[in-house]
């Protein structure tokens, strides 16, 4: 061999290595098959590899979990994690490690990222309003003060999500107001779209998967809140004004997630609030066109990613219960009892597996979803919120 090929070998082995190992943690490996599963008593997530059904350790650092949330990068590399203490953390998830973390408010009830992937959207209880964050390094790019303009006081903000064409929008708890926020011009000077007198105290809201309806569920009245984001313009409808606690006022141990409707189709199914059912309702029209029974009050109804079935957990006392709804038949075909307080689901990108926060039991259970048999888990410090990385490439998550 030559003198000029050895040298030029030995130039490019150190390239080589790097492109190997660029963290010096091991052989270059993608982050698709990865996630995060919230440990709220401890601060700290477990940090997940779906492939080998395994922990890959524990991260540690991030505050008060109590009510917390993640969205992902568009590279699907770092999450964000949104603390009730106001927390917005940066988490690297292909070395394990805390990129960055800021303190942006006083409480914080979630957020979302934008389309594009520039630009983190954090809710915030106090001292109120939304706070947009550069992804890249966290820096503050605009502050929008939740003040309304009817009443001129300041209010609590809920229900944040993204929309398509780098929206950000959410509902304002105290003031009963919907503000959809365009950053497509001017990210730092955002235009601000307020629909006012929606319904009393929205409490949680979700845009659908095709990006085209965001809905707001109401605490103070029965019914639900609706604007169709292709026809911003037409303003914000009352639909379904049966939804909700009704005239016997029946006790509500847990008010449902509405960030976990399922839709499947033109169907959306719905947890009944303080009732042992779950809504089926036609989004076509946003009339109801059934009822499921189930084992006790549903918190989340979550769709396999096939939309074939239903996987339902329940607020207390049934919290040790999880249910599968086959969607064509509307029969619950499978009871699950993983133990008290199944507090969440989430699946494999393609669905072939569900993963299951068992809070009291202290440990995720991961159930196959072709015959429902228990095929792992994995031992986590009270779990609650269970995320992966393919919500990067979904809207309204």
């Amino acid at each position: 061999m030559s003198t000029s090929r050895i040298l030029f070998g030995l130039l490019l082995f150190p390239l080589v290595a790097l492109a190997a190992d660029p963290f010096g943690t091991g052989p270059l490996r993608g982050t698709g098959d990865l996630g995060i599963a919230v440990e709220r008593a401890k601060g700290s997530l477990q940090w997940l590899d779906t492939s080998r059904r395994s922990s890959l350790g524990r991260i540690e650092g991030l505050g008060d979990l109590s009510h917390a949330s993640a969205v992902f990068s568009r590279d699907a590399r770092y999450a964000f994690v949104f603390g009730r203490d106001g927390g917005l953390t940066k988490v690297d998830l292909l070395t394990g490690q805390i990129a960055k973390r800021v303190i942006q408010s006083g409480n914080s009830i979630g957020g979302a990222i934008s389309q594009d992937g520039r630009f983190i959207a954090a809710a915030n209880y106090i001292p109120g309003g939304v706070k947009i964050f550069s992804t890249e390094t966290l820096e503050l790019v605009a502050d929008i003060p939740a003040i309304s303009q009817t009443s001129g006081k300041a209010s609590k903000v809920v229900g944040i999500e993204d929309a398509p064409g780098n929206r950000f929008i959410f509902s304002l708890f105290d003031a009963g107001e919907i503000w959809l926020a365009d950053l497509s011009e001017n990210p730092a000077q955002p235009k601000i779209t307020r629909y006012t007198n929606i319904g009393k105290e929205p409490y949680d809201a979700l845009v659908t998967p095709d990006g085209r309806w965001y809905v707001a569920g109401l605490f103070g009245e029965d019914g639900l809140a609706v604007l169709d984001l292709w026809n911003p313009e037409a303003g914000v409808k009352r639909v379904m004004a049966d939804y909700g606690k009704g005239q016997e006022k029946l006790p509500v141990y847990k008010m449902p997630h509405l960030e976990s409707w399922a839709v499947s189709g033109s169907l959306a199914f719905i947890p009944g609030v303080g009732r042992h059912e779950v809504v089926v309702v036609d989004i076509s029209n946003w009339q109801t066109v059934g009822t499921i029974p189930v084992a006790g009050q549903p918190v989340f109804v979550m769709a396999q990613p096939d939309g074939r079935r239903l996987w339902v957990n329940f607020a207390f006392p049934d919290y040790d219960t999880l249910q599968v709804i086959d969607v064509p038949s509307r029969q619950i075909v499978k009871t699950l009892k993983p133990g008290k307080a199944v507090l969440h689901m989430e699946f494999t990108p393609r669905g072939e597996e569900v993963w299951v926060s068992v809070r009291d039991a202290n440990h995720i259970d991961i159930y196959s979803t072709a015959n429902f048999g228990k095929i792992g888990e994995i031992e986590a410090n009270e779990p609650s919120g269970i995320f992966f990385t393919a919500r990067a490439h979904r809207l309204g998550l």
